[in-house]
């Protein structure tokens, strides 16, 4: 070292050096540093602290100071000591790398000797890192002193005169430099030839950046590798072309070594280390993670890629050396082929599996680092050339069908093509080749079995699908979203090519030569054999090609290609084929759509297709397997032209032809799952048009379009309108009277209601002049339709107010159309057909009682309809004027509650009114209402469903109550006769019907009671029949033997009682009276009538539960009890009808209280002459027991009783009977005066 310094003519150490120490260390200068995350994204800015983020590379090919700010003091720290800024680099050449050398060897040694003790990371990762900055400040100054102080000297100089030795120092100076660069080259050697735990460093994720010695001499090796071609790039700069010779390198090996072969090779050399480095990232790369995987060990790397690049791109064009895709081409072609590597290219691994795909990668992920600037931020933009030509070497590889590349490679392959095509502009070429290797294996799957479902690709189901699939083909995700990273995965290999292909396309929007090149290539790939040779699969891959194609160019020229070739399928391929074309035809015919051209051309050929194959389906012939098929392709063109529809802004572009007389062959053949899709399009169609119509009828709409384009826009909607009118319609009639209708033929029906309502010109002429009331009495107000199918079809249309409005105006005189003569009015009619479902809802149970499907459903859409029914204006109204205004309550009601709602509404509004001619009108509706409500009920009487029953009786019931003044008119007593006759007194009764009638007989007795009174021409008729329905069910409901319980809830005590006496009730009770006296209480001489007791207590309790106070009432059954006290001797029977008599007399008694009653006196003379000098002692026994209770009505009877008593002793001529006088006297004795009077009156005589 001494040796060393004696030789130096600067020496280390100055005089003034320790006054300026703090002066002599210059700013840290760039290097390699990855210890943050910057940079390890693909978009990221690199390190700030590197040679692009430090503006380090921009000066160097910019030919700037290295740095400007630094080393502008006369000396300069370096190694630990203090030298002459200007000219230590000349004076101590071999001293500095010698140096250099020694901090290399410590830096190598703390690696060897570095252990795991984390105690002494922290010293090693703070001494790593100073021998490190060392060794980056000297090549640093190095850089600095090349381009501040170094003259180029001529060879050519012959200049005699003798020279200062600091100048031949200087002349000497690129020789040496370029000796002792390639001694550093050869110290550090080259990066793959460093222990595995070096490079693996980088791995290490310390914290608080620790790092060990091993990360800081990789980081190192990198700071060299780069410096050594920096500075001998500013070598050659300085020396203005001039070759840089190594003389003592020469002289001693015999070998030239230049500046240019020492960068050539140092170069070659680090290309390679780096490729390999890349070879090991891609052995751990799986396909699916290609494009979000880098190749880089870590950001310092990537860094050393990108100087690389603009380094080699400048050197290019300023020196037109090679550029960096010529260098990496003569590395790459090697690796593809199996070759032998050439000679600067030596040391490459070999043990790469995937060389081809290991290539697309490398090149894919060079391409871009390409967008990197100068100052190492992403620009994303191209900075860097293309390189097809080798890309192009690359495809040929890949699709070479001796190569055997496999699906899983081929697709990644294409998807690094598509990057590349995303980062420079798209190849011609390149699309040729790969549409000759797919235009091959069309038919192909395409699929990766590893990958399971996600590889299979997207499974286009419909047109509007198929049409997105090629959008987003024509659309690729940006270069770096999540969509390009996973298109392995979304995509196979042809959807890739696919979006290859329209991103060249694209690239010449005019339609200039390459798209016309492009389009013909494909063209000429397709025959009629090529056509009928396709698979399945191979044809989605047409259909998706050829969309594609259509939409990045002409789309009437491509869709007229492809309908062509299309024709050449054999017209019995199998019905998968067909399902795929007309799927494809469609996506095409929404391209047109898109565009706002017509779809006539394209419709047409659809629906003759479409045409032939409905035949085929409805043909009688046909197997049931092959019309199972059929359906495939049947079903998808329902569905995709149901998109065609949904998508269609005006549907002015002549969709109409979709709707052709296919649907007349079709829609008879369906089954009930086939039938439900077929309605569901059906009602597609229906809405979509009828919502184009309003909005083409909006005044701004129509404004918009002007009054010549409104009445175009109207024809085309009046062709769709009879297209569907001609092919559906009559259809939908003929299913209307079903007894199984799909859920779908309701709201069919309804859209075609409505639409009439929109275009009423366009509905057929059996319609007019008024479609909608025709339809309606079709679909809803016919008695005949399933209530099913009612309570569906009316909802649609009730709760359009605007509609409702227009019919219940318009339909005067009623509807015309098919199903019945009904009048009235529209919402009468409604409410008819709703009362008819309320009726008829339990007609659908199953056989054990149990809900059915159809069943619910019912109940269900019954709700929904009852709620809407008591919104309609006619219904809220009548409401209103009975005083039941319709509340939230209200709408929430059961249907069967609505139901007595709306008639106990009804009946309260005929009550009120006043003239004949309202009271008539309100007959006439309220019947309506109704309708044959008798003919509604007749299947429970027929198969007695006991549910049905107690909905039937309970709902004629509160009719017959309700409205019984109403049935009494002439015009409604046939009804009132009909449901006495059919439900009261019917010939046969079974047990069903009258435990049903038994809860509803309350009812039906008050309501006949009224309407017997009220009927004036019928009344007595009416009366007679209400005596023998008493008479009837008083005979059935009453118990053998006295029962408190049954008796208490007899019907026909039920029916009679009420809290607060009326005129009605009254009038009731007397009929029950007089029923009972007549038929239950009449002795047969002695004997006693049947269930005598029951009858009794029935009475009791008649008489207990009322407060009746009319004498004549009461009296009724007067002489009836009289006889049961006088011949009945059964405890529990004269217990019963004294408490009966009791109650007739009290009640007799209190009512009449200035005077003895003459009712009960009329009464009780009557018993006593008609049991006269039969019962006399008996008669008198009875007395007695009303003088207890009432006194006074007895002694308004003496004088008869004497009277009787003396004529009775006349008629037996026996003179004085003493047991007859003794019985007497015993009842005188209880009247008082007045008997005791009378008794001394029969002693004096």
């Amino acid at each position: 070292m001494a040796e060393d310094f004696s030789q130096s003519l600067t020496p280390p150490v100055s005089p003034f050096a320790a006054d300026s120490l703090c002066e002599l260390t210059p700013a840290r200068p760039p290097f390699f540093c990855c210890s943050s995350e910057t940079g390890e994204a693909p978009t990221q800015p690199l390190s700030t602290d590197g040679y692009t983020g430090r503006g380090s590379l921009k000066r160097l090919l910019l030919r700037l100071d290295p740095a400007p700010a630094d080393f502008e003091t006369d000396t300069v720290e370096i190694f630990g000591f203090p030298w002459v800024t200007e000219t230590a680099l000349v004076e101590s050449t071999k001293l500095l790398f010698g140096l250099f050398r020694q901090k290399v060897f410590r830096l190598e040694t703390l690696v060897q000797s570095s252990s795991h003790d984390f105690g002494q990371a922290g010293n090693l990762h703070y001494e790593a890192e100073d021998l490190r900055q060392q060794c980056v400040l000297f090549l640093q100054y190095v850089k600095v002193f090349l381009h501040r102080y170094l003259e180029p000297h001529s060879t050519l100089d012959a200049d005699p005169s003798p020279s200062h030795p600091y100048e031949e120092l200087e002349a000497q100076l690129p020789s040496a430099l370029l000796e002792e660069l390639f001694g550093i080259v050869l110290l550090i050697g080259r990066l793959k030839d460093l222990p595995a735990n070096v490079p693996g460093a980088f791995t290490i994720h310390s914290q608080g950046k620790i790092f060990p010695p091993s990360w800081h001499l990789f980081h190192l090796h990198l700071d060299i590798h780069w410096s050594v071609l920096e500075i001998l790039h500013l070598l050659r700069q300085r020396m203005q072309g001039q070759v840089v010779y190594a003389h003592q390198f020469v002289n001693l090996t015999g070998e030239t070594l230049t500046d240019i072969s020492l960068f050539e090779e140092h170069l070659c050399s680090l290309l390679c280390d780096l490729t390999g480095l890349a070879v090991g990232k891609y052995s751990k790369v799986r396909p699916t993670e290609a494009m979000s995987s880098h190749h880089y060990l870590c950001s310092c790397t990537k860094e050393l890629w990108i100087l690389l690049i603009h380094l080699l791109e400048h050197r290019s064009k300023v020196l037109h050396t090679q550029c960096f895709w010529s260098y990496m081409n003569s590395l790459l072609r090697p690796v593809v082929s199996g070759q032998p590597a050439a000679e600067p290219f030596r040391g490459l691994p070999t043990h790469c599996q995937d060389p081809l795909g290991f290539t697309w990668w490398l090149v894919a992920q060079l391409a871009e680092l390409g967008q990197y600037g100068r100052n190492g931020t992403f620009l994303n933009e191209k900075q860097l050339e293309d390189n097809w030509t080798f890309v192009e070497e690359l495809l040929k590889l890949t699709c070479n069908p001796k190569g055997g590349v496999p699906e899983e490679q081929v697709r990644m392959h294409v998807h690094c093509c598509l990057s590349l095509c995303l980062l420079w502009e798209p190849s011609t070429s390149a699309v040729s080749t790969l549409w000759d290797y797919y235009s091959k294996n069309l038919s192909g799957s395409f699929t990766v079995p590893w990958l399971g479902v996600s590889g299979l690709g997207t499974l286009c189901k419909t047109p509007l699908a198929l049409l997105e699939q090629a959008r987003s083909c024509c659309s690729p995700s940006p270069l770096h979203s999540p969509g390009h990273s996973q298109l392995y995965r979304s995509a196979n290999s042809f959807h890739i090519f696919l979006r290859v292909l329209a991103l060249c396309l694209a690239q010449d929007s005019a339609g200039g030569a390459p798209q016309r090149q492009i389009k013909g290539r494909i063209y000429s790939k397709f025959s009629p054999k090529k056509m009928q040779e396709l698979s399945e699969s191979g044809l989605m891959n047409f259909l998706l090609l050829f969309l594609v194609v259509a939409k990045q160019v002409e789309l009437e020229d491509v869709a007229g290609r492809a309908c062509e070739l299309l024709a050449f399928l054999p017209s019995n391929c199998p019905p998968g084929h067909r399902t795929l074309v007309w799927r494809g035809q469609l996506a095409l015919l929404l391209l047109f759509q898109e565009r706002g051209l017509d779809v006539g051309a394209q419709a047409g050929w659809l629906a003759s297709s479409f045409n032939h194959t409905s035949k085929e389906f409805y043909n009688k012939t046909t197997e049931a397997s092959r019309r199972l098929a059929l359906w495939g392709p049947l079903g998808s063109y329902l569905e995709g032209v149901a998109e065609v529809f949904e998508t269609s802004a005006g549907l002015g572009l002549s969709e109409e032809k979709l709707l052709s007389e296919g649907f007349d062959w079709l829609l008879p053949a369906c089954r009930q799952s086939e039938l439900n899709s077929a309605l569901g399009f059906l009602q597609i169609v229906l809405s979509q048009l009828r919502r184009v119509h309003q909005r083409s009828i909006n005044p701004s709409s129509a404004l918009a379009w002007g009054p010549a384009n409104a009445g175009a826009v109207r024809e085309r909607h009046l062709a769709v309108a009879a297209a569907l009118w001609a092919h559906f319609f009559s259809f939908l009639r003929s299913l209307r009277l079903s007894q199984t209708p799909p859920p779908q033929l309701a709201d069919a029906a309804a859209g075609f209601t409505l639409l009439a309502f929109d275009l009423p010109g366009s509905a057929p002429q059996d319609l007019q002049p008024h479609p909608v009331q025709s339809i309606m009495q079709c679909f809803g107000w016919d008695d005949m339709l399933h209530p099913l199918l009612v309570t569906r079809y009316l909802p649609h249309l009730i709760q359009n107010s605007e509609l409702v409005s227009s019919v219940s105006s318009g339909s005067g005189g009623g509807a015309s159309g098919s199903g019945g003569g009904a009048s009235g009015s529209a919402q009468t009619l409604t409410v008819r057909a709703w009362s008819r479902c309320v009726l008829q809802q339990h007609l659908h149970k199953n056989p054990d009682g149990s809900d059915s499907r159809a069943g619910r459903a019912l109940e269900v859409q019954l709700c929904e309809l009852t709620r809407l029914v008591l919104r309609l204006p006619e219904v809220e109204d009548l409401l209103q004027r009975a005083g039941l205004p319709p509340s939230s309550t209200t709408t929430r009601l059961q249907p069967s509650a609505a139901l007595e709602l709306l008639l106990k509404a009804v009946g309260v509004v005929y009550s009120g009114l006043q003239s004949l001619s309202e009271r008539s009108a309100m007959v006439t509706r309220a019947l309506d209402y109704m309708g044959d409500v008798l003919k509604h009920i007749k299947p429970y009487l027929v198969n007695k469903n006991q549910e049905g029953l107690q909905l039937a009786y309970r709902a004629v019931g509160c009719m017959l109550k309700h409205w019984s003044l109403l049935l009494a008119t002439s015009k409604a007593q046939q009804l009132l006769f009909r449901i006495v006759d059919g439900l009261l007194l019917p010939h046969h009764h079974p047990q069903q019907g009258q435990s049903a009638l038994r809860d509803s007989l309350p009812l039906y007795l008050q309501g006949l009671s009224v309407a017997s009174s009220a009927s004036q021409s019928q009344g007595v008729y009416l009366k007679k029949q209400l005596r023998s329905v008493i008479s009837r069910y008083l005979d059935h409901f009453l118990p053998a033997s006295p029962s408190t319980g049954v008796i208490a809830n007899h019907p026909v005590l039920l029916g009679a009682c009420e809290a607060t006496t009326t005129l009605q009730g009254a009038a009731l009770r007397k009929t029950i009276l007089q029923v009972l006296c007549e038929r239950f209480l009449q002795f047969k001489g002695h004997a006693p009538p049947p269930r005598l007791a029951s009858v009794l207590m029935f009475l009791l309790e008649l008489l207990r539960r009322n407060s009746d106070s009319d004498p004549a009432l009461l009296t009724l059954p007067l002489p009836s009890l009289l006889r049961c006290l006088m011949l009945a001797n059964e405890p529990q029977v004269r217990k019963t009808s004294t408490d009966a008599l009791q109650l007739v007399v009290e009640r007799c008694a209190a009512a009449s209280t200035d005077a003895p009653c003459d009712q009960m006196i009329a009464a009780l003379r009557s018993f006593v002459e008609e049991n006269e000098g039969v019962y006399d002692r008996q008669v008198y026994g009875v007395l007695e027991t009303v003088a207890v209770l009432d006194p006074p009505v007895v002694q308004a009877l003496v004088p008869s009783l004497s009277h009787s008593l003396r004529n009775t002793e006349h008629k037996r001529g026996l003179g004085r009977n003493a047991t007859l006088r003794s019985a007497y006297k015993k009842l005188l004795s209880l009247l008082g005066e007045s008997g005791q009077a009378e008794m001394i009156s029969l002693e004096e005589e």
